[in-house]
């Protein structure tokens, strides 16, 4: 046995402290041999001894030392098939017990513990290393990337069933905007945007500010806590890309409604189609401009007479609110403009309605309506009657034209 010389023994050991560490798997094994050799007999005992490395490693090293000529090294790190085994190798059972457990709703048992709780890589390796699967949360993370998996959101998509005759709606509608539009007529889209609570309450999304100096908005929102409630009522012009918005402070009525589209009139409209003789107006087949809705009309009828022109209205069918031009020419920008900002006060929305801009030139109008708009109206039999209304030939209780009253 050779006699160990403590100084070479600290110096091969200061040696591979700073080299091992710089080294993949396979040169680590080829430095610690060619040290071993170099020693000769102990040297591997030698090596261990200063290394910590297991003895067998320093073997293998040695070997393939001698048996892999200088001038063709491998490029692999392992021999093939080296290395730990994945989870799903050792175990066959997991990634089935895994999607059971991911989606209980139609895979698995429909009583799963997570079929209410959050489906977290956490819990979910939790779950199995209960079910006799030990595993880490972030063996689960891979295992989900593997099956096809990603964190997302929930998506709204759903809107009810699909009635049968919506696409021939929409082709009606289309129809009559492109003749209105043509002839110089207005084609407005109306709805009421999302009512919003009026106070320190946080927004959706995000707004710049100096580091570490958020805005601070109440925890809950609490309605009873608000200084108030805001009914955003729009009316989009679409041959001119413009918009009127009132703000109300009461009840989103069908009288405040019709009360809106006439304030676009009056303020915005005549202006720019001093020549119409007639409105086209598209809007949702629910809320305060719902298709079944009496009172609606009615207010339609005293529009027209005050007005002097005809009211040509067509419905969104069933299930599709979103389509509404409104929706995304108006509403989703309005959204943005005040994304990340508590509504303070009323004026504060009408502000930031108001500022809503785009690069396509969009340009909004708006304003407080601070009139009452009393609920629960309900019209006789005898002013249903008097309803100058015509339904069209298509979908009358979608599609319909009301003329001014004769006096």
């Amino acid at each position: 046995m050779a006699i160990r010389n403590d100084d070479a023994f600290w110096a091969m050991k200061a040696r591979l402290v700073d080299l091992l560490p710089r080294l993949n798997e396979r040169d680590r094994r080829l430095a610690l041999a060619t040290e071993a050799k170099s020693w000769g007999r102990g040297g591997i005992s030698a090596v261990h001894e200063a290394t910590g490395v297991s003895k067998a490693t320093i073997r293998r090293g040695k070997i393939e030392l001698d048996n892999e000529p200088a001038e063709q090294p491998s490029d692999r790190v392992r021999a093939p098939g080296g290395g730990r085994k994945k989870a799903e190798v050792t175990n066959p059972e997991l990634l089935n017990e895994l999607e059971n457990l991911t989606e209980p709703d139609t895979r698995g048992d429909p009583e799963s513990p997570l079929r209410w709780t959050t489906k977290s890589t956490r819990r979910l390796a939790e779950q199995l290393t209960e079910a006799g699967h030990p595993i880490s949360h972030t063996a689960v993370a891979k295992l989900l990337r593997f099956l096809g998996y990603s964190l997302q959101s929930t998506r709204k998509k759903m809107e009810g069933s699909q009635h049968p005759d919506r696409d021939d709606q929409f082709c009606y509608i289309n129809k009559l905007a492109t003749e209105f539009l043509a002839s110089g007529d207005p084609v407005i889209s109306v709805d009421t945007k999302k009512k919003e609570l009026v106070g320190q309450f946080a927004q959706a999304g995000r707004e710049w500010h100096p580091q570490g100096e958020p805005v601070e908005v109440s925890t809950y929102d609490f309605p009873e806590q608000a200084d108030g409630k805001a009914i955003p009522y729009g009316v989009y012009d679409l041959a001119n890309n413009s918009a009127w918005v009132s703000v109300g402070i009461d009840h989103d009525t069908a009288v405040f409604a019709v009360a809106t589209i006439d304030k676009w009139w009056q303020y915005m409209g005549k202006k720019k189609y001093p020549n119409a003789r007639r409105i086209f107006i598209t809007a949702d087949g629910g809320g305060s401009n719902g298709h079944r809705l009496w009172l609606w009309k009615h207010e339609l009828a005293r529009l027209a007479t005050t007005t002097g022109l005809d009211i040509i209205v067509s419905h969104c069918p069933p299930g599709t609110s979103k389509w509404n031009k409104i929706e995304h020419r108006l509403f989703s920008r309005i959204t943005q403009n005040w994304r990340g900002r508590p509504l303070e006060t009323y004026q504060t929305i009408v502000n930031l309605i108001a500022n809503t801009t785009t690069t396509t030139g969009l340009t909004v109008r708006c304003e407080l309506d601070p009139n009452l708009y009393p609920t629960k109206i309900k019209l006789t039999n005898q002013q249903k009657e008097s309803i100058p209304l015509t339904p069209h030939l298509f979908h009358g209780d979608w599609n319909y034209t009301i003329t001014p009253r004769i006096e």
